[in-house]
């Protein structure tokens, strides 16, 4: 997920930016702030989030995907305002378009449905929920927890734990401590979350 994005499926007839929050977590370090860059920056700017997920946020807004020339796109506004300086981009980027017709957009929608069944979701977590964390994952998970804040790690695993009974850190407790809690499911989307966000 990276760039500008003309996709019905989820944003219509919309054209988007799908930002990487590790990315543009790396260059709001210029700013020094310490505030959320879409929060503190973005969205006071004008732009608006269109849809938020782990690893990216997808944004609209002026000079970005509304009143600009889609052959000579940009992130010089979205960067100024996440920046504070002129945007250092010399090059126009390409739309990814994602053309997909009413027949396969339906066929998508039943399969979406299926995978949240209660009787589904019901044997997902029979079938992963009692796998505990494996010990590659938990060397990993060790080494990139060095890597950030104990508050930003507690954060990511709330959110890789949110939907589990995993008790959060306790005072004092250790982060190798809180890696041994998790299943195998939550270890992986913790994974995912700390390469993507950091």
């Amino acid at each position: 997920m990276s760039g500008f994005t003309r996709d019905p499926l989820h944003y219509g007839d919309a054209l988007v930016y799908e930002a990487l929050q590790g990315k543009w977590r790396r260059y709001h370090q210029h700013c020094g702030c310490g505030e959320d860059w879409v929060d503190a920056h973005a969205i006071p700017a004008g732009f608006r989030v269109v849809r938020r997920r782990p690893g990216f946020v997808a944004l609209v807004g002026p000079g970005l995907t509304e009143g600009v020339d889609e052959e000579r796109l940009t992130t010089n506004a979205l960067w100024r305002a996440v920046v504070g300086a002129p945007g250092p981009q010399g090059w126009f980027e390409r739309v990814q378009i994602f053309e997909r017709s009413e027949e396969e957009l339906a066929q998508k929608s039943t399969r979406r449905r299926a995978a949240r069944s209660p009787e589904r979701l019901d044997r997902r977590r029979k079938g992963v929920a009692g796998e505990p964390v494996t010990e590659a994952q938990g060397r990993y998970l060790n080494s990139l927890a060095t890597k950030i804040s104990r508050e930003r790690f507690d954060e990511l695993y709330a959110v890789a734990t949110a939907k589990t009974a995993t008790e959060q850190r306790q005072p004092g407790e250790k982060t190798s401590a809180l890696i041994t809690r998790l299943s195998k499911a939550s270890a992986r989307v913790l994974i995912t979350l700390l390469v993507e966000g950091r």
